[in-house]
């Protein structure tokens, strides 16, 4: 079953923090699964899948194809981030 797009609320800050955090940002998210954010920074390439971290655990749950992808993905890192502080955090995981 596909899933309609939808944009997290918090998505916009936390693209526009790490990007002035130095990373560079493409929103990739097209629904199949694939996280939201294909991130570059400090030579690593990280995907994040943006969750509102305001709503509740059941509301921030991968749907059946974000979990399909985490579970098949053998590339580098990736990541569910529930807010701005959360980015950060991955960031700092990269140094």
């Amino acid at each position: 079953m596909r899933y309609a797009n939808r944009i997290d609320a918090n998505q916009n800050d936390i693209v526009n923090t790490l990007r002035e955090c130095g990373a560079t940002v493409r929103i990739v998210s097209q629904g199949d699964g694939i996280p939201d954010l294909l991130v570059g920074y400090q030579g690593y390439t990280i995907l994040m899948e943006v969750k509102d971290g305001k709503k509740p655990p059941s509301a921030r749950a991968l749907t059946p194809a974000e979990q399909k992808f985490f579970d098949e993905w053998r590339g580098g890192m990736v990541v569910i981030v529930n807010s701005v502080e959360e980015a950060i955090d991955v960031l700092k995981r990269c140094k």
